[in-house]
């Protein structure tokens, strides 16, 4: 695989993609189909784009750098344009767990995703530091699943995913149900929803009096300890018998009875994809 259509090589992901694909074995066609993002990669990038159906008929693998919910309706605009044994790289497992993808069996599916930067790392500089997404300066770890296509495919795709997402430490061979209990059920409706009930609760500690400096200073201090406890980076680390008591007391007044067994089902992540790709109308 050395030649790779860029789909959607003007947005914010695109860039970030295209810029990471500078510099490597690959042939990279970008391809945009806004002005405005066309504007955005020269400037970004000083990359220009090229016509879309030229791209795709010569492609040994297609990047799609679209929005999650628009890469099954994208994918069938174009199905029919690649080539057989061509790769389908996509970013995200939505679409493919909601079987939004067309039926083609002479191409490869491919989904990988960032892991994102640790919490707990080795990075030194500032620039690393501050790169809370990944892709630029730290180091992540990223997920991978050969969805269809030929064995050979993945290591191929693989190393097309470390080039994105570089610089990569680990990178995890997973099926596409399990990158979707990841994300959208692990990392996005336990992960952010219990990261936003954290600054509700901060919020609500400075509303009662404490100043909001000390109280976010001392949760994110916390935090660091609570996290090397319960992931055992720090095994010889132990929650307090008040932490504990605190702990047994606060589950049921915050958690549902049976709330894991509610988002992991398989039926709720199949749900929580499908309503990603095709967004329910509001009442």
């Amino acid at each position: 695989m050395k030649k790779i259509a860029l789909l959607g090589a003007g947005g914010k992901m695109g860039v970030r993609l295209a810029t990471n694909l500078q510099g490597s074995p690959y042939e990279v066609m970008h391809v945009e189909p806004t002005e405005a993002g066309r504007a955005r990669l020269k400037e970004k990038t000083g990359l220009d784009c090229i016509d879309g159906d030229n791209a795709l008929a010569d492609a040994d693998a297609v990047l799609m750098a679209v929005p999650d919910r628009l890469i099954g309706k994208i994918a069938h605009t174009f199905i029919e344009k690649v080539k057989p044994g061509t790769a389908i790289i996509m970013l995200d497992a939505a679409a493919p767990h909601a079987g939004e993808l067309p039926k083609r069996d002479d191409v490869t599916y491919f989904v990988t995703h960032p892991c994102h930067p640790p919490i707990f790392n080795d990075e030194v500089t500032e620039e690393a530091k501050n790169d809370f997404f990944g892709g630029v300066h730290a180091k992540q770890h990223i997920v991978c699943a050969l969805m269809q296509g030929p064995e050979e495919h993945y290591a191929q795709c693989e190393q097309i995913a470390r080039t994105i997402y570089k610089p990569v430490m680990r990178a995890h061979r997973c099926t596409v149900e399990q990158i979707a209990i990841m994300e959208p059920a692990l990392a996005e409706t336990i992960g952010a929803t219990l990261c936003l009930a954290l600054r509700e609760a901060t919020d609500e500690a400075v509303r009662r009096g404490v100043p909001r400096q000390a109280a976010t200073d001392f949760l994110l201090g916390h935090l660091t300890i609570e996290l090397a406890i319960a992931f055992e980076i720090f095994p010889e680390g132990k929650f307090s018998d008040g932490a504990l008591y605190a702990i047994d007391q606060a589950r049921p007044q915050i958690f549902r009875e049976g709330w894991l067994e509610r988002i992991f089902d398989p039926k709720a992540v199949q749900r929580s994809v499908e309503e990603i790709c095709n967004p329910p109308k509001a009442a």
